[in-house]
């Protein structure tokens, strides 16, 4: 009889087992003396032990199915559940799983340790029943499963093509992925993602795949509180049952990202530059949320485009990121002008390139006179000499209020060139997984692609408010991967431990102090 723990009676009459005036008989199987107005079958409690067996038909062995896709087990018959490692709810599907255990009393159970390799799953049952009149017993025993891997039918449909019921189609008419960078980051904190069933990366944009309609409605819902979209909907019918009326749809989701990006400089058209405000139509983004936050550098004047806004008159922005052009700052005055974090100031610019060349310098005021001083260097538009393909920009130039105020050089923002590039940063951003599937960038896409990136990560280096808005990971600083199919360098990377664990933005002060420290001089 496999019984890991001795057994043992628990007598049911509270004065059983006390000195009391009885007939003695003698153990039939043993010969012992015993009391026998309570003895069962005239045996001794020994005798009862090693001869009776109330666990007999409960099986010691099991089998439970584990998909290591999704993290769930299998509740038969066709059920999948999520439980962590020795929880209850583990527990519960382990006891369920075992047959003629509904006929004793659990009075415990619980789980052994096991090696976590070892697939196997040890649990230790206390049960009791009554093998007499007045007479029960308690026995413990343990039961070891058996981990087997299967793959649950909702893994089994992402693996597979053309199952989906919804998709969302994400676009962003750009030339960088900067936007496309930070919601990424976004659906990865707040766990967005987790409904779907693909992920695929195609031109301008990446595709949701989603087994329910309701699914891919709720991740819509979220992109629509995280950045200005447009949501066209079509559905495609499948099947139709001619009898009950029924049919089955998919449904395909067209959501557009307004394509204007933070840092640019936008053009206004005149009529809705005086709608929002009557802000001057020469504009910078300087934050892109729920609407286009719109910052004039002339007077720190501040206006929000909404959604609906932008799509009833969408505009275009004069110029993005690639075309900014490094100044450097020769004289700064500030105007005692402030706005929260700006300060306006007037300045004095020179380019970069035209030092020791010619002395040419501009003359320009701007929202950054808290971060600048002499010497330092910042990026911006260069106006003066710039040839923009704009309709708006035209008028701004002709019209009579707004022409002369057209400015030479717009600074957008600080820039730090003597930072040590390819710097191992004591932090790291995740990625999510896309598959590429036919579109394999070409070496100089996949360099456009890795510049972004890099681009993006001083962006987090630079911003305290986009950090605070996204996950740091700290990085484990382990050995390099050498993975040369890897996307991109953001891969190459990657730590051997890159499920490093969440940290607190205090514990990576170190790798912003050199720039807090430009700052502050």
């Amino acid at each position: 009889m496999d019984i890991d723990t001795p057994m043992g009676m628990v007598p049911l009459d509270p004065n059983m087992g006390t000195s009391r005036t009885g007939a003695t008989i003698l153990c039939c199987n043993c010969g012992a003396p015993i009391d026998g107005t309570a003895s069962a079958g005239a045996l001794c409690y020994d005798c009862i032990k090693s001869t009776v067996d109330i666990s007999q038909g409960i099986p010691r062995d099991g089998t439970l199915h584990f998909c290591r896709d999704c993290d769930r087990w299998l509740m038969p018959p066709n059920s999948w559940v999520s439980a962590a490692p020795e929880s209850r709810e583990l527990l519960s599907l382990c006891l369920k799983r075992l047959r003629n255990l509904g006929k004793v009393r659990i009075t415990d159970a619980r789980f052994v340790w096991t090696e976590p390799h070892s697939r196997r799953v040890r649990v230790k049952i206390t049960i009791q029943d009554a093998v007499a009149d007045g007479v029960l017993m308690q026995q413990s025993f343990e039961v070891v499963y058996v981990v087997a891997y299967q793959q649950c039918r909702d893994c089994a449909k992402s693996y597979t093509a053309n199952v989906w019921r919804a998709s969302v189609q994400v676009r962003q008419k750009v030339t960088h992925k900067r936007t496309f960078l930070l919601l990424e980051q976004l659906i990865l904190k707040h766990q967005a993602h987790r409904d779907t069933i693909n992920i695929k990366e195609e031109k301008d944009g990446i595709d949701f795949y989603f087994s329910q309609q309701n699914q891919a409605v709720t991740f819509i819902n979220f992109l629509k509180s995280v950045v200005p979209v447009f949501v066209k909907e079509s559905k495609h019918l499948i099947s139709q049952d001619t009898h009950t009326g029924n049919k089955s749809y998919k449904f395909s989701y067209s959501v557009e990202i307004v394509p204007v990006c933070r840092d640019d400089l936008v053009a206004l058209p005149l009529k809705l530059a005086r709608s929002i405000g009557n802000i001057s139509p020469l504009v910078l983004c300087h934050r892109i949320g729920t609407s286009v936050n719109l910052l004039d550098p002339n007077t720190l004047q501040t206006a929000e485009v909404s959604a609906d806004i932008y799509w009833r008159a969408p505009f275009a922005p004069l110029a993005g990121a690639p075309e900014m052009v490094e100044f450097i700052v020769m004289d700064i005055e500030p105007t005692g002008q402030r706005k929260g974090k700006w300060g306006l100031s007037e300045v004095t610019v020179a380019k970069s390139s035209d030092l020791g060349v010619n002395d040419r310098t501009y003359f320009a005021r701007t929202h950054l006179g808290n971060l600048l001083h002499p010497g330092d260097a910042a990026m911006g538009y260069l106006i003066t000499g710039s040839n923009f393909n704009s309709d708006a920009f035209e008028a701004i130039e002709e019209s009579k209020t707004f022409g002369s105020m057209v400015p030479d050089v717009v600074l957008v923002k600080k820039h730090y060139p003597n930072r040590r590039k390819n710097k191992r940063r004591n932090w790291k951003l995740k990625r999510m997984a896309k598959d590429e599937g036919e579109l394999l960038p070409k070496a100089s896409d996949q360099k456009r692609m890795d510049d972004d990136y890099e681009a993006f990560l001083r962006d987090v280096e630079e911003d305290e408010e986009l950090r605070a808005a996204l996950a740091l990971y700290k990085n484990q600083k382990a050995k390099k991967v050498q993975d040369p199919d890897a996307m991109s360098v953001a891969e190459t990377e990657m730590t051997v431990d890159d499920e490093g664990p969440k940290i607190n933005l205090d514990e990576l002060l170190d790798d912003f102090d050199e720039l807090d420290i430009q700052d502050q001089e």
